[in-house]
């Protein structure tokens, strides 16, 4: 193996050829560039290999017989007989062992002897689904942990008990704690995204979470493949829809909350935001159990959760290593993180086009109720409602199965939410003098009556734009409530989701109580409620909390290193002018040779391919392709995850597609092709310079270029850039958004002809959002053309021409932001299923309707008023008696009702 001297010999003397090579003008400095950048490549590469230290890990698959059922295990261990700690990891409902596989080679490979298994009823294993029943799925875990103390690598802390530690999610993270209430062996959990009391997950306040069971129940498999009493119990509580007390005590009792006062060992609780099945309150409840019992804990709120997002996978796996680095191997200098984390996110990595998050954090956990409370006072009046009959249409919140997309879209500043008119209570605030950061459980004193029955009603908090247009329902979560009788009359205090969410200033907070929700029972009986609010909005806030800082670019100081960074700039965004120098005439490579009928086109785009790494199935770009005019400002949109950055890499050279080809005006793009002097590209972190000032790190930056200094139009670019004072002072004194507006500056240097901007207005204020709108209107008003990424929808819609839509790698459609909106007496509705032609046709045909079309997913539709008296609620009371399986109706006008339409069938 080679020492790191060796290496590092190695690398000056590639630099110094570097450097000879680089004599002799601009070809000289491009060389230099090249040969600089496959220094700092081989460097990476270097490294990899020879920090490459990790043993091999080995798994050997068995059948175990527990108590006459079979279960389908792996071992993982890096071989050897050196005692090590163990860790058992339980998979989630409906999956099996190798859900885990990854996360167990990890840990194994982190010095642990691993056990998975595929649970009773799933996978390879025998037996029937008991839902974490003590004497069958928490009996097995048992009998495992035997296995594991027979084996004489793994570490013992007594005969028959060895150093363990059990993780999961879900179902398996349910499992892990029940391991620890019912073995004493159990030394350290790690729960994730899991319910401590199953019967409050699925029967919140006596309202039956429908949808949710459904699911459960066919995920594992069909109500044949449970235990029979759990089968009876569900289709019980199905058909009458509502729990009853046997069905309570059947789920608490394989609940972990059954065994609170037994689980006393060190808990990383990791829960998820975007979580209808098992929200934040579950998390919290386990929490405060074992911190009572005297054991260490620490909460983690991730950004993903049972409806989608980010589930951090790697962050939680690491930290999920440290926990059990400190609490089985005794680590002391395991960084085992802080009490409370919560990952906030907020705009774009452009590397890989995933929600830049950060974590904010403090020393304690503050529960639900936060470490402080704020008052928001609320509209008294009482206002009357009523539940329909059969409750339909139901109103919407989460969806299970289509959420993660509302929910990462609800983060961005989108929503999507239904409330039906008659059918909900509505309490706004006055307009927020400040921005307040909820974190926790907002509550609210309420009084409610119904003139007969249970009151059955749905409790979520909006974030309403100033001007009332937009309503934001925070991860789309809503509480339930059954208010009988005897509590009704009189104020009862309301429990509201528990969110972390910031509300700017300027905007409302809207209390809505909804008779129906599409995800819960309500009562079949139409019924009339009335609802005052006797008391103000109280919202937690977590002062303590510190939101860590924007990661920064890792600056380089040497001046070997600093020429690498500029000869980088300069081989992907160095503007060169013709006639300048000597250029020598190459062969053009096979199909890169220029089209001369493109010439005058900006872009085109043709059949663009580019797959993960390491996979050979998962594409982030799939047969991608349209083409830009000049003059046009295009907006790319697409979810997290569409290959928006990806597309943008390669256009600007960063990366080589598998397939398919792009051509800025008629040439072929490639790293280091020549027409990429005619692109100007912003992907925020550019790599500035710290102890120079911001106008001197532009002006070396363009002299590297080897253009004439009067080409810069540096002033107009500083005037865009509106930096001011801060021109003079070093970068390493910059704030996060006045370095994005620096590397704005830099991009626009030169004014050329295709300019690119990645997500260009984050870290800017709202005047500044507005200075750039305008300046890409300007910019291309000149005959120039401008692609921009961005989440922030109306800002797109309001300083684009034409849109390209993507959505899994894929186009989704491309045209005029005009056409894609369509036009403003369309209504969008959408269905919970496919909806055959025939009762399109009779839509088309009811009394006040101009047309109806099918979207193309044939699960929607677009219905035009001829601009008769026909109003809204007129079309869904038609839709309604037509049977139409609704899930929502609005006008089909603005950008972002067009996009959640495009991407609907699920985000990525």
């Amino acid at each position: 193996m080679e020492t790191p001297q060796a290496r590092t010999s190695r690398w000056r003397l590639l630099l110094s050829r570097a450097r000879r090579r680089g004599r002799g003008g601009v070809r000289g400095r491009w060389a230099a560039g090249l040969a600089a950048l496959a220094v700092l490549a081989a460097a990476g590469t270097w490294n990899a290999v020879a920090d490459d230290g990790t043993p091999a890990v080995h798994r050997q698959d068995r059948t175990m017989r527990v108590d006459g059922v079979s279960l389908d295990t792996s071992y993982f261990t890096t071989g050897g007989t050196e005692r090590r700690p163990a860790v058992l990891i339980g998979h989630g409902f409906g999956g099996s062992k190798d859900d885990v596989r990854a996360q167990a080679e990890r840990l194994a490979g982190a010095g642990y002897a691993v056990l998975t298994w595929s649970a009773r009823g799933f996978g390879k294993s025998g037996g029937e689904i008991s839902l974490n029943a003590p004497d069958r799925e928490v009996k097995d875990v048992s009998r495992l942990i035997d296995w594991l103390a027979d084996r004489p690598e793994v570490r013992l802390d007594a005969e028959g008990d060895p150093r363990v530690g059990v993780t999961g999610a879900s179902y398996g993270g349910a499992v892990s704690l029940l391991a620890a209430g019912y073995d004493r062996r159990v030394d350290a959990v790690a729960p994730q995204i899991t319910y401590w009391n199953l019967a409050d997950a699925l029967f919140p306040d006596g309202v039956f979470k429908r949808l949710w069971a459904g699911i459960f129940v066919t995920t594992g498999g069909g109500c044949q493949k449970f235990e029979e009493r759990i089968c009876a119990m569900y289709e019980r509580v199905a058909v009458t829809g509502k729990p009853d007390a046997a069905a309570r005590a059947l789920l608490t009792e394989r609940s972990p909350s059954a065994v609170a006062d037994r689980i006393a060992v060190p808990a990383l609780i990791v829960q998820g935001q975007s979580d209808s099945l098992f929200p934040l309150g579950q998390a919290d409840a386990m929490a405060r159990a074992i911190r009572a019992n005297g054991a260490p804990v620490a909460v983690d709120w991730i950004a993903g959760g049972h409806d989608g997002g980010d589930p951090e996978a790697d962050r939680i796996h690491g930290r999920i290593t440290d926990w059990f680095d400190r609490y089985l191997k005794n680590d002391t200098n395991a960084d085992t993180g802080p009490a409370f984390r919560v990952t906030r996110t907020g705009g774009v990595d452009s590397t890989d086009g995933a929600a830049r998050t950060r974590g904010a954090s403090s020393a304690t956990y503050p529960g639900l109720a936060g470490d402080g409370a704020r008052t928001i006072g609320l509209e008294r009046r009482t206002q009357t409602f009523r539940n329909p009959a059969g409750a339909n249409p139901p109103g919407i919140s989460a969806v299970p199965g289509v959420g993660g997309g509302l929910t990462r879209l609800s983060s961005l500043g989108v929503g999507l939410s239904m409330d039906f008119p008659g059918q909900y209570a509505r309490f706004d605030s006055a307009p927020l003098d400040g921005p307040v950061r909820v974190t926790g459980s907002p509550t609210v004193r309420m009084n409610v009556r119904a003139d007969h029955g249970d009151a059955v009603l749905f409790g979520k908090v909006y974030d309403v734009s100033p001007d009332g247009r937009q309503q934001v329902l925070p991860a789309q979560l809503v509480a339930p409530f059954r208010i009988t009788p005897d509590r009704q009359g009189r104020d009862v205090e309301l429990t509201l989701p528990a969110i972390d969410h910031r509300f700017d200033a300027g905007h409302r907070l809207r209390l809505v109580l909804s008779a129906t929700d599409l995800g819960y029972a309500s009562p079949a009986e139409p019924a009339t409620y009335t609802a005052t609010a006797t008391g103000p909005l109280t919202v937690p806030t977590t002062p303590a909390l510190r939101t860590a800082a924007a990661a920064l670019p890792r600056w380089t100081w040497g001046l070997p290193a600093a020429a690498a960074v500029i000869a980088a700039l300069l081989l992907f965004t160095a503007r060169r002018t013709p006639g300048s120098g000597t250029r020598r005439t190459t062969r053009p490579a096979p199909g890169t040779a220029p089209d001369p009928a493109l010439a005058a086109v900006p872009l085109r785009i043709t059949g663009l391919s580019k797959r993960y790494a390491k996979s050979t199935a998962r594409y982030a770009v799939k047969d991608l392709s349209f083409q830009v005019e000049k003059g046009q400002v295009l907006g790319l949109l697409g979810p997290n995850g569409a290959g928006k950055t990806t597309t943008l890499r390669m256009l600007m050279g960063l990366i080589t597609p598998d397939d398919g080809e792009i051509r800025v005006f008629g040439q072929t793009v490639r790293p280091g092709a020549p027409v990429l002097s005619r692109v100007g590209a912003f992907v925020e972190g550019a790599g500035f310079l710290p102890h120079l000032s911001g106008r001197a790190n532009l002006e070396l930056y363009w002299a590297a270029t080897g253009r004439p200094a009067e080409d810069s139009r540096i002033d107009e670019a500083l005037e865009i850039a509106g930096l001011g004072d801060a021109l003079a002072r070093a970068v390493r004194t910059y704030s996060q958004g006045m370095r994005q507006r620096l590397a704005i500056a830099q991009a626009m240097l030169g004014m050329p002809d295709l300019l690119i901007l990645d997500e260009p207005t984050n870290g800017l204020d709202p005047p500044q959002i507005r200075e750039m709108r305008d300046v890409m209107i300007r910019y291309a008003a000149g005959g120039r053309t401008v692609i921009v990424s961005s989440h922030l929808l109306s800002e797109v819609e309001q300083s684009c021409t034409h849109l390209v839509v993507m959505d899994r790698g894929r186009l989704v459609q491309a045209g005029p932001v005009a056409e894609i909106i369509g036009s403003g007496d369309v209504l969008l509705v959408t269905a919970a299923r496919e909806l055959p032609e025939p009762l399109v046709e009779k839509v088309a045909a009811l009394p006040g309707i101009g047309s109806a079309t099918r979207t193309d997913d044939g699960r929607g539709l677009l219905v035009r008023l001829d601009g008769t008296s026909t109003t809204t609620s007129d079309l869904i009371a038609e839709l309604v008696r037509l049977d139409v399986p609704l899930t929502g109706v609005g006008p089909h006008r603005r950008l972002e009702d067009a996009f959640l339409t495009l991407i609907s069938g699920g985000s990525a």
